[in-house]
């Protein structure tokens, strides 16, 4: 059985006064990506914030590979090996391509071989292409190629993936769908949040649905396909292949 890569007991979070996670509990295996669901202010978000450290856990435990990460500082959990593809991209757009990746490079922690310039360049060639024009003036789709490729160059042990579909024209959904099904076989353990329900029942082997910053659902995603009553209600969506 594969061991856990990241696992998530009772964990609370607050924005100001707000409390937005709610005794939030799951577990990433080790090699799998899980999808994490839910409608827009479910907590998805927040929730891989506070994974990275970037909002605080008031409570509750976080652990990566059974190690504690819960009170560590951001810097510290990325050192650790968790990797955050944020919402939005976030890449620096005066920086060049080959910069934004030469910025977030750390030793390899795992045995998936070490990401490198031109590891990440074969996995995306159009941003080889394009190594030394700005990030700035990269499409939408490049950009969020770019923002994947920024995260591997940390090697990480867990990739957060924050609605990496977003925005784009289908045929780079299909590009990033083709990219993170790659990394999948090639053992990565993914938490996926993603709004697009068929790409992430596509590609992921479990499921975790948030409602009102309470997982209310975790299981294999073979259960979700057709269970109308729960994907209408928690999602707002009739179906699923």
């Amino acid at each position: 059985m594969a061991s856990d890569a990241l696992t998530l007991e009772a964990v609370n979070s607050y924005y100001g006064d707000s409390h937005v996670l709610q005794d939030v509990s799951f577990r990433l295996r080790q090699g799998e990506i899980l999808a994490l669901l839910g409608r827009n202010g479910a907590g998805k978000t927040t929730c891989v914030m506070t994974i990275m450290g970037l909002v605080g856990a008031s409570k509750g435990t976080i652990r990566l590979f059974g190690e504690d990460v819960s009170a560590l500082p951001p810097e510290a959990i990325c050192w650790r090996g968790i990797a955050l593809v944020p919402q939005g991209r976030r890449i620096f757009p005066t920086l060049t391509v080959r910069e934004n990746l030469g910025v977030a490079r750390l030793p390899p922690r795992n045995d998936k071989g070490c990401w490198t310039l031109g590891r990440v360049f074969e996995l995306f060639p159009q941003l080889g292409r394009r190594d030394r024009q700005l990030a700035g003036s990269l499409s939408g789709g490049e950009q969020q190629m770019l923002a994947i490729g920024r995260a591997l160059m940390g090697n990480p042990r867990v990739l957060l993936l924050d609605e990496p579909s977003e925005g784009l024209a289908p045929v780079i959904v299909a590009e990033v769908r083709r990219t993170i099904s790659q990394l999948k076989s090639e053992g990565h353990s993914i938490v996926l949040v993603e709004q697009n329900l068929n790409l992430a029942l596509d590609l992921a082997d479990r499921a975790v649905i948030l409602t009102t910053g309470r997982s209310i659902f975790e299981g294999d995603v073979t259960e979700l396909r057709g269970n109308d009553t729960l994907l209408t209600q928690n999602l707002g969506v009739f179906g699923g292949r």
